[in-house]
């Protein structure tokens, strides 16, 4: 069965799918998504550039803003998930991950842009192994490798035969499965936001302006307004997602710092 074939026919009327997802090369083999990854390191390293360059005491708005930002993620995401002791060397990689989800998030709401980056599954799961590697990596440097294996398979105060059946589903729990649903939480609420929001557009479109029949029209118009009141939701969802792929990213640290499971 072809992408093609899943598209819905309805009187001429095209819906949105997985295919809508599938844009065509810029150039070369550069594709839309691929561009704006690289918009949105430039729109976090400027942003944060100029906040940062005629620092003063008494700071300006930009310089304001920048700070208020980097304490948000430094202190709420960082600190209080991490522990005073070991956060700091950790702040840089958490504070741009949280800034890149969520400005690459919010091209979906850009004109012109409007599109998600993270509706595409393989930045997703290319951020969240680059997450994997850094919680296991921090883990097995304090703790070494046998230490950091027995801490995240055998839960404290658990003895017996019972572990036979605990060492599994911790192993699968805390070191296999956290990377796809880092990834799937992310790619999933971008994908579907996207789509509704495209289904409602769209469809609204089609009503008012080429369904060709006036009595269709009122629902075209509600469909819109749908499409405005699922912006703003959509837009909450954006800050929401970055903000829990930070914050689990730090936890997952946290957990492998931590010396009991």
């Amino acid at each position: 069965m072809t992408t093609a074939s899943n598209t819905v026919l309805a009187e001429g009327f095209h819906a949105p799918g997985p295919e809508s997802f599938e844009l065509p090369p810029v150039f070369g083999d550069v594709t839309k998504p691929m561009l704006l990854v690289v918009l949105s390191v430039i729109v976090v390293f400027g942003f944060f550039w100029l906040a940062s360059r005629k620092a003063a005491v008494v700071p300006g708005r930009l310089q304001f803003a920048g700070e208020y930002a980097y304490n948000f993620s430094r202190n709420s995401i960082t600190r209080d998930s991490i522990g005073s002791e070991h956060f700091r060397k950790f702040v840089p990689y958490i504070t741009a991950l949280f800034f890149f989800v969520l400005v690459n998030n919010l091209f979906g709401m850009v004109p012109l842009l409007q599109f998600p980056s993270f509706s595409r599954a393989s930045f997703a799961y290319g951020l969240a192994i680059l997450t994997w590697l850094l919680y296991n990596g921090a883990g097995i440097a304090k703790h070494g490798f046998g230490g950091y294996f027995k801490l995240q398979t055998i839960p404290g105060g658990v003895k017996g035969p019972i572990l036979g059946l605990i060492v599994p589903l911790e192993f699968f729990s805390n070191i296999l499965v956290r990377p796809f649903t880092l990834c799937l939480r992310l790619f999933a609420n971008m994908f579907a936001g996207h789509l509704l929001l495209a289904l409602f557009v769209l469809g609204g479109e089609y009503l008012i302006f080429e369904s060709g029949k006036l009595v269709y029209a009122p629902v075209g118009v509600l469909s819109l307004v749908m499409a405005l009141a699922v912006s703003f939701l959509e837009l909450l969802v954006m800050f929401l997602q970055a903000y829990v792929f930070a914050l689990l990213t730090a936890m997952y640290v946290g957990g492998a710092l931590a010396d009991e499971h």
